[in-house]
């Protein structure tokens, strides 16, 4: 397995301090790229979770991106490996 960029990680650390996951938007506001994230999810180190939210009387279908296993234990062995270069996946 390629190692992580530093955006990747902080995509997958952004995603493994929230139980729920994050949407889009909020992924966007810190800074991470769609494409990116597409290719976190084709590297199967993240995934999208369809959800339908109630909000007064309209119904919202909103995607959440979580973090998978393969991308915790990614993002571990790049916590252990933090002082050798990141040359990566995941980064264009």
């Amino acid at each position: 397995m390629r190692r992580l960029s530093s955006k990747a990680h902080k995509a997958l650390t952004l995603l493994a301090s929230s139980p729920s996951g994050a949407d889009e938007p909020l992924m966007i506001a810190h800074g991470f790229k769609r494409g990116m994230l597409d290719r976190l999810v084709f590297a199967g180190l993240a995934t999208i979770v369809d959800e339908t939210m109630q909000t007064g009387t309209s119904t919202i279908e909103i995607e959440r991106y979580r973090i998978t296993d393969d991308g915790r234990r990614a993002r571990s062995k790049s916590d252990a490996r933090s002082d050798s270069p990141c040359s990566l996946i995941l980064t264009r």
